[in-house]
């Protein structure tokens, strides 16, 4: 706690602040030198409405009379104001007198769809125990479902701040109230009544083990794209227009993983820089579609925009995941902004430490939100089932997803944790993709492989052991193997599956596919934090020259890398994740933490794809993705057994050396650059919608991750009586198969640093 000595000093201070406000919390202005009130707002009439559902809901009143329901949950609050606006920003104010379980409702007649709208919430200033109402502060309704407006271009407005921003004793800055109006520099919710109610939408239903994932950005994956009209480029509408859609399909993934699509705001420290928060991990409404991705307009259209983009992709037999974050706000710590929550009761929905001036910040961002309390895991519940629901998504990838399940004073991570119990039990909820990103930043936050049933997790692990196979050096067959085949030491327990991994090489944060192969050091000077942003653990391999280079060996040993990483992530068991562009060679010139490029940087190249070798490498990218959509045993629904079920000894999974004999205890602790996985067609546990057994070829993939040719034999019977190539990543023609054949127990040679993956013939087994 802050010392008493200290807390008696800042309450002169605030003394000299909380003149600036009238007796009923109106602000003050100053006049000829004094202070005098402001003209007081326009007061609206307010009828008895229902608690529940909490926001703004559109609807006719019994006698007729047209208007909105309003509901704000703020348990602690004293008074509860809700504030109109006009189209010129003129304020009128209802002051909210029913409160039913700390709920503050009512229902104003004659508010339409498209009114603008905020809360002003009374209370005491007490940041010593973590209250820190505000009535100056006009926040967002944190169940907006539309957004208009932002928070400047230049940076934040010392008035959004709930404390004396600018105070000169810095270290008690967050403990004096700041009475200056904020309404004029903040957004407002907007109150919606969109009648699409989806009936003509239909949902993909992709079972988990055919999915393939693909990570994108909006408004970086249709800025620059030729085929989408301009006015739509960088929104809803362009992510659904023919050409982006398009491009989906013939490369054949299953589901778009959207970067963050709810509201969020820009940090100061970018503003002030000249730059914005490009990715959305800042979130201040988590209902509604961030305005900015919006063409259609940012009074309530952006809703039925994001709907019709949702049935477009549907229509495709496209899945929408978005991935959210719900473990902080953008309101940062005690010396944040003050926008929303902060505001309307502190203490009921942030994490707060023992000293209640401060936050427990488990997420690197400033703030944690405390879903053991209540509100907060309703407010989160609320949201996800409304985007379900409503909105049409098919799932959640869940930023920082250990942050959610931490509790208790202490803040352990503990499985099982209200919230996850809630999503277990959740009849809409437990029904769609979940996906955790499985740790925070505080200690014991890394928790790869321990997210219950129903969850799937982004596997770093299986990044950091395919990136190790194919740099320079030996890697150790132990790792690859567990991750090739669906890590089982991570999650065959308690009934999950391997889908249950997330297989991934690259992802938003990080490095490119294309800068992994060209750079060794990341360079994000562009940040404008002395390139100390960003993490220094890539694990990359730049192949002899660092950033962009004109040697044509350079070059070409990069585009078989390239095709190296992609052919092991889709030939692998899991789930693969793709991100946008790099089926075509996107370069960020070496940054690996674009979160403020909302520039080229962080835009997807189209032109790239009229250059013949990197259309080569999509080329290869689909045909790998359509190989997996035809052969199941590509995409197992369950673990191997690597046991024999069949009399001639054949397994469902073995592993061979380059010398053709399967792999020995003494192999498998010896560091290694070449690989043999045989899968088996025969041994495949699923049963067709008629019941029977279902077969299908078998396949040798052999990894080569060393600089020169190998000899490799390829196995006997019982495994092949002979192979054909399918796919061999030395080519640099990716538009067809190469049907080479070989007879089985031959030896070839395999070029350096290649992946092939050989057809087995063999008998089959009589259903």
């Amino acid at each position: 706690m802050s010392s008493a000595a200290e807390q008696e000093a800042v309450a002169g201070q605030k003394a000299v602040t909380g003149d600036r406000v009238t007796a009923d919390g109106r602000p003050a202005v100053a006049v000829n030198g004094g202070r005098a009130a402001a003209p007081p707002p326009a007061t609206v009439p307010v009828r008895p409405g229902p608690a529940a559902p909490l926001g703004a809901r559109f609807r006719t009143g019994p006698d007729g009379v047209a208007g909105t329901d309003f509901a704000l949950w703020a348990g602690g609050a004293e008074g509860v104001e809700l504030c109109l606006f006009d189209e010129h920003g003129g304020e009128s104010r209802a002051r909210l007198t029913e409160l039913t379980e700390g709920v503050w409702h009512g229902f104003v007649p004659g508010v339409l769809p498209g009114t603008r709208y905020g809360y002003r919430v009374h209370g005491r200033w007490d940041p010593w125990t973590g209250a820190r109402w505000n009535p100056a502060k006009l926040l967002l309704d944190p169940y907006a479902r539309a957004v208009d407006g932002d928070y400047g271009t230049s940076g934040l407005p010392p008035q959004v701040y709930g404390h004396v921003r600018d105070w000169p004793e810095q270290h008690v800055a967050d403990t004096v109230r700041d009475d200056r109006d904020s309404a004029p520099y903040v957004p407002k919710g907007v109150v919606v009544h969109d009648e699409d109610d989806r009936a003509d939408d239909r949902r993909p239903g992709t079972p988990w083990a055919d999915t393939v994932l693909y990570e994108l950005h909006v408004k970086g994956f249709t800025q620059r794209h030729p085929g989408v009209p301009e006015e739509l480029r960088g929104t809803y509408a362009g992510l659904a227009h023919p050409a982006a859609i398009g491009h989906l399909v013939r490369l054949g993934v299953t589901a778009v993983e959207l970067l963050p699509v709810h509201q969020f705001a820009h940090e100061d420290h970018l503003l002030r820089r000249g730059l914005r928060n490009h990715w959305g991990y800042n979130s201040v409404g988590w209902f509604a579609p961030h305005a900015g991705y919006a063409a259609s307009g940012t009074g309530g259209q952006q809703v039925g925009e994001f709907k019709r983009m949702v049935r477009a992709l549907h229509a495709a037999g496209i899945e929408v995941v978005l991935d959210v974050v719900y473990n902080h706000t953008a309101e940062a710590n005690e010396l944040g902004p003050t926008l929303s929550l902060k505001g309307i009761d502190n203490r009921g929905h942030y994490r707060l430490r023992a000293d209640a001036r401060r936050y427990a910040d488990h997420t690197g961002c400033g703030n944690t939100l405390d879903v053991v309390q209540p509100q907060a895991l309703r407010l989160v519940t609320d949201s996800l089932r409304y985007w379900v629901t409503e909105m049409g998504v098919d799932g959640f990838r869940f930023d920082l997803a250990a942050a959610l399940a931490r509790t208790g004073d202490g803040g352990d991570v503990d499985m099982r944790a209200p919230f996850l119990s809630v999503i277990a039990q959740d009849p809409v909820l437990r029904g769609v993709k979940l996906i955790a990103e499985p740790w925070d930043v505080s200690p014991g936050g890394y928790r790869v492989g321990a997210f219950p049933p129903l969850w799937s997790e982004w596997n770093d692990r299986y990044r950091d052991a395919v990136r190790d196979f194919w740099r320079p050096g030996a890697a150790d067959p132990r790792e690859i193997g567990y991750r090739l085949s669906g890590s089982s030491d991570l999650y065959d327990w308690g009934g999950r599956r391997p889908y249950a991994s997330v297989n991934f090489v690259t992802a938003h944060d990080g490095f490119t596919l294309r800068d992994l192969v060209s750079y060794e050091r990341k360079h994000n000077e562009a940040n404008g934090e002395g390139n100390r942003d960003g993490t220094d653990d890539n694990r990359s391999w730049n192949c002899g020259a660092e950033g962009e280079s004109d040697d044509p060996d350079v070059l070409a040993l990069r585009r078989r890398q390239l095709r190296n990483l992609l052919a092991t992530l889709l030939l692998s068991t899991g789930v693969p994740m793709l991100v946008a562009g790099d089926e075509m060679g996107r370069t960020q010139h070496g940054n690996n933490n674009a979160y403020c490029q909302d520039n080229e940087t962080g835009w997807v190249d189209w032109d790239l794809l009229g250059e013949p070798g990197w259309r080569a490498l999509f080329d290869l990218t689909s045909r790998l993705i359509a190989l997996r959509r035809r052969h199941p045993v590509l995409r197992r629904r369950t673990f191997y057994s690597g046991r024999a079920r069949f009399a001639d000894g054949l397994r469902d999974l073995a592993w061979f050396t380059a010398r053709g004999t399967e792999m020995t205890e003494e192999d498998w602790y010896a560091p290694t650059a070449t690989l043999g996985m045989y899968l088996s067609g025969r041994d495949v546990p699923e049963r067709d919608e008629r019941g029977e057994r279902v077969l299908d070829d078998s396949f040798l993939v052999i990894l080569h991750a060393g600089d020169e040719p190998a000899d490799v034999r390829l196995p006997g019977p019982p495994w092949a009586r002979r192979y054909e190539v399918v796919v061999d990543t030395g080519r640099e023609d990716q538009e067809s198969p190469p049907h080479t054949a070989h007879p089985a127990d031959a030896a070839i040679t395999v070029p350096g640093r290649t992946v092939l993956l050989l057809r087995a013939a063999c008998s089959r087994p009589e259903r």
